[in-house]
């Protein structure tokens, strides 16, 4: 899968904004003791294994407070990483790295964890030809970033967000009136380019969801068995994801019952921080 960085204009906006709330009123009291033109060389080393991603995250916190800082990747964002490898290399005014140092690693980390949950699971169902993707449920301001960092671990996206797509859940139906007259009204509303999804939570709701053709039907909570049969029923006429009930433990199960899509929600709602140091060199 070929990984594309994300934009610098969209990472710059919270770099900034996670720096601003470090230096608060008047800035990093502590590296103002050290001499203005004083200069450090570090390296960003892991803590434990994992899969990198964010580096771009640090790079630009680090340049932020120094634009000429030098910033060098020695594993690029997707790759893995062995415990106490060095992933990148930083040199500039020793303030600037400094008081960079924790919002780098703060979003490095948090990206790195996401990544390396994400390759968990993959690796998990590698053969079944399910794949996972991830939810909305992300850190509020990081969305784009912890999706990029879902793709490093191998995984695919879902929604960004309300206006990619029609996703109809459980109290849309409910308050439509049912499956039917919320597909209705979806086909009515969806522009050519606008994919539907539908939540169903029974086979029954399965069978009322596929004469309306959406592109993915959602199964809620579905035991196995009833996934089994979803797969059965449909035949490969629709997109299948299966969501809820989702861990390690069972991912590999329900990708073995045929499913296409698993959705995971832990991925980033769940994912431990990979730790990274910085250390003088």
């Amino acid at each position: 899968m070929s990984l594309f960085p994300l934009p610098s204009l969209l990472i710059e906006p919270v770099v900034r904004g996670a720096l601003a709330e470090d230096l608060g009123r008047a800035g990093d009291l502590t590296a103002a003791l050290i001499p203005e033109d004083a200069r450090l060389d570090c390296v960003l080393a892991v803590r434990r294994d994992g899969r990198v991603a964010g580096l771009d995250c640090a790079r630009i916190a680090f340049q932020a407070l120094d634009p000429d800082a030098r910033f060098e990747t020695a594993l690029p964002d997707g790759a893995d990483a062995a415990k106490g490898e060095v992933i990148a290399r930083v040199a500039g005014l020793a303030r600037a790295v400094l008081s960079a140092e924790r919002t780098a690693l703060n979003l490095a980390g948090r990206l790195s964890g996401v990544a390396t949950l994400t390759r968990a699971y993959v690796r998990a169902v590698e053969g079944t030809g399910a794949r996972i993707t991830d939810t909305r449920k992300t850190t509020p301001g990081l969305r784009a970033l912890e999706k990029y960092a879902v793709r490093c671990g191998g995984g695919i996206n879902h929604r960004f967000g309300l206006d990619d797509a029609i996703l109809i859940k459980d109290n849309h139906v409910a308050a439509c009136g049912g499956v039917a007259e919320a597909l209705t009204r979806a086909r009515a509303a969806a522009g050519h380019l606008t994919p539907i999804e539908v939540e169903v939570d029974t086979l029954e709701q399965l069978e009322q969801a596929l004469p309306f053709a959406p592109q993915v039907i959602m199964l809620d909570n579905f035991s196995l068995e009833d996934l089994r049969a979803a797969v059965a029923l449909v035949a490969g006429r629709v997109t299948l994801e299966a969501s809820g009930g989702v861990s390690l433990e069972t991912v590999r199960a329900i990708a073995d019952t045929g499913v296409d899509v698993i959705s995971v929600g832990a991925l980033t709602h769940s994912a431990p921080v990979l730790d990274i140091g910085l250390d003088a060199v």
